[in-house]
């Protein structure tokens, strides 16, 4: 389980510190799919940075299994089981998809062991499996791979950041249907910073942040229909939920 007490985050801004995340407690338990989304500005994507170990907090503690992770970077959480993917993937030049997928694996796979994992995600293998990672490739085909690296990994958290940017409606579609298909096979819990009500529509639970804190969170089922119906629904949700906090 990943748990988050009393997390709070800020940057220097014209010699004051503004805060981008407000004292956030938040628990992930196992075998979840958990979709956080809110207003632009919010600090969603600030969140999934905290989490992976870009950012480190200014106050606060997150612990994974029981474990005080707080100080630990990026590769120390890789290490432990936390995966995180780019809203806008890395292209690595001279990098073949197979090389880059041996990586995440941390063992020398086979080429058909690969193949499978990029099979997974929808991608016919022989087409990409020799492939150079770099600029020859699309937006929704470097999400693909991406999320590829993340299943031959099989962490115990992975989190993905506005996967859905960038890339065109087909590609989004079989986004969708590798999500779909993760949420049912996969043995760790799943993590997308996401506005998209069809990624919404597949979570076991949605958090909605605002402002830095969570407005409203639980099953999806009591969540979404709160955010559908109006042009601003996630800014509306979030409008009735701090309002109801506050009666």
């Amino acid at each position: 389980m990943l748990t988050l007490e009393n997390l709070s985050f800020g940057v220097q801004e014209e010699r004051k510190e503004k805060e981008i995340i407000h004292n956030l407690n938040l628990n992930v338990g196992d075998h979840k799919f958990v979709v956080i989304t809110g207003p632009n500005g919010g600090g969603k994507s600030t969140l999934a940075r905290l989490i992976a170990g870009i950012e480190k907090p200014s106050a606060g503690k997150i612990t994974l299994d029981g474990e005080d992770i707080t100080e630990k970077n990026i590769t120390e959480r890789a290490n432990l089981g936390i995966s995180y993917a780019f809203q806008q993937p890395v292209r690595f030049k001279g990098v073949q998809v197979l090389d880059l997928i041996r990586l995440a694996a941390k063992k020398k796979l086979t080429a058909a062991d690969a193949c499978v994992y990029l099979s997974e995600v929808g991608l016919c293998a022989k087409d990409y499996i020799n492939r150079e990672v770099n600029a020859s490739l699309s937006g929704g085909e470097l999400k693909r791979i991406e999320i590829a690296t993340v299943l031959a990994r099989g962490t115990k958290l992975s989190v993905f950041d506005e996967p859905e940017a960038g890339i065109d409606l087909w590609s989004f579609q079989n986004l969708i249907s590798v999500f779909e298909r993760m949420r049912d096979t996969t043995n760790g819990s799943i993590l997308i910073i996401s506005h998209q009500e069809r990624i919404l529509n597949i979570a076991d639970e949605i958090v909605v942040i605002a402002d830095g804190q969570i407005t409203a969170q639980g099953p999806k089922e009591d969540i979404l229909p709160g955010l559908l119906g109006t042009a601003s629904a996630v800014d509306a949700c979030s409008k009735f939920y701090r309002r109801k906090a506050n009666a």
